[in-house]
């Protein structure tokens, strides 16, 4: 019983904070839609970071769903990006409590209708990262290189001259603020979910910042050159994540016994350890450093839609960032969800049945006059 109902809770708290919490769990739980992907592999060669650094060959892995469609110009005009979060990869938001809900015949993001662009970012997934052997010589890759990166992707790779929608999900949620301001009106709409359009300071910085010291303390790092993963230090950082991600709420119902709160947290130790390289999630709580949209959001004029919830630990609503900034972009609506059995903490960015109608209702007030009746 308890064990049942841990793998419950797992596959509905989707935090964004590892590829766990609310993929493998949730395909588990439910039985995902056989969706018609198409993988395939970009690669930029000599890609300059931000940095300074570079890499001769740069891999982007990705998957597609659906079919690119052009207007009368020629112009790319039903091509969607979908950002998947911190430690996730191009499948996380193909978890049915998301692509289950959106991507079916009269949903918002319908296949046969739009065509659907899941990138692994860099750093995750099959992506060029540490762990493919430079370990902690890669470059310090940052939100700018990866959003640089999926426009030539999407420019070279697959010939998409411009987006219909970004939709990103905590980190694809900053990366979407970054898109809007880097390439103003390369899409119709933005549709940023579970993040600040800020710079990542107090407790969410103290969090990444603990979780990387805690791996780079533990003496198996040894610099980043481990024959073994540093597990002591990598339990610690993913601990620190299960909490910030997670949802007190839904916590305390799925674990409400001491031995089902202590199984909960062993099985997804266990879980996460397997699937976790240091390095890799070292850069990746890294990448966040000086990310900071906040001082150019009145470049972003096209329609938005910010959604946060109020049970998100990581964007504690309390702080009013959001509600403050949404105000500095023209055309946007922000909407702060409520607290609800439904909601699942900072995971609450993929339960797409808690906003889905206000994804419809932005897909239609952000339509070119030009594909009206199409």
């Amino acid at each position: 019983m308890i064990r049942s109902r841990m793998w419950r809770a797992l596959a509905l708290v989707a935090a964004a904070f590892g590829p766990d919490l609310g993929v493998s769990a949730a395909a588990s739980a439910q039985s995902p839609v056989p969706w018609p992907t198409h993988e395939a592999m970009f690669v930029i060669a000599n890609f300059r970071f931000g940095s300074g650094e570079r890499l001769g060959a740069l891999r982007l892995r990705y998957v597609t769903l659906g079919k690119p469609h052009s207007d009368a110009h020629g112009r790319t005009d039903n091509a969607v990006l979908l950002l998947h979060g911190t430690g996730g990869d191009r499948h996380s938001l193909l978890n049915p409590i998301f692509a289950d809900v959106l991507f079916g015949p009269g949903q918002p993001l319908d296949i046969t209708r739009y065509f659907l662009i899941l990138p692994d970012d860099i750093g995750h997934g099959q992506s060029s990262k540490p762990s493919d052997g430079l370990h902690a010589r890669f470059p310090h890759y940052d939100y700018d290189d990866m959003v640089r990166s999926q426009h030539a992707m999407l420019l070279e790779g697959l010939h998409v001259d411009h987006l219909r929608l970004i939709l990103g999900t905590s980190m694809g949620c900053m990366q979407a603020f970054v898109w809007g301001e880097t390439y103003p009106g390369f899409a119709d709409a933005l549709a940023p979910f579970a993040c600040l359009p800020t710079a990542l300071a107090g407790r969410n910085r103290m969090m990444r910042y603990m979780a990387i010291r805690a791996i780079k303390r533990d003496p198996a790092w040894d610099g980043g050159e481990y024959r073994s993963e540093p597990l002591e230090g990598l339990t610690t950082a993913n601990e620190m994540l299960l909490v910030m991600g997670s949802s007190a709420l839904q916590m305390q119902k799925q674990a409400p016994t001491r031995a089902a709160a202590e199984a909960y947290v062993e099985a997804y130790l266990k879980r996460t350890l397997a699937r976790t390289d240091a390095n890799d999630m070292i850069y990746q709580l890294d990448a966040s450093r000086n990310y900071d949209p906040s001082g150019a959001l009145e470049r972003i004029t096209v329609p938005v839609l910010y959604i946060n919830s109020a049970d998100d630990f990581i964007n504690p609503p309390e702080l009013g960032i959001a509600q403050r900034l949404a105000r500095r972009m023209p055309r946007c609506r922000f909407i702060l969800i409520p607290i609800s059995d439904a909601t699942r903490g900072h995971g609450t960015h993929t339960v797409a049945a808690l906003w889905k109608d206000y994804l419809a209702e932005l897909l239609r007030r952000s339509e070119p006059d030009s594909a009206r009746g199409r």
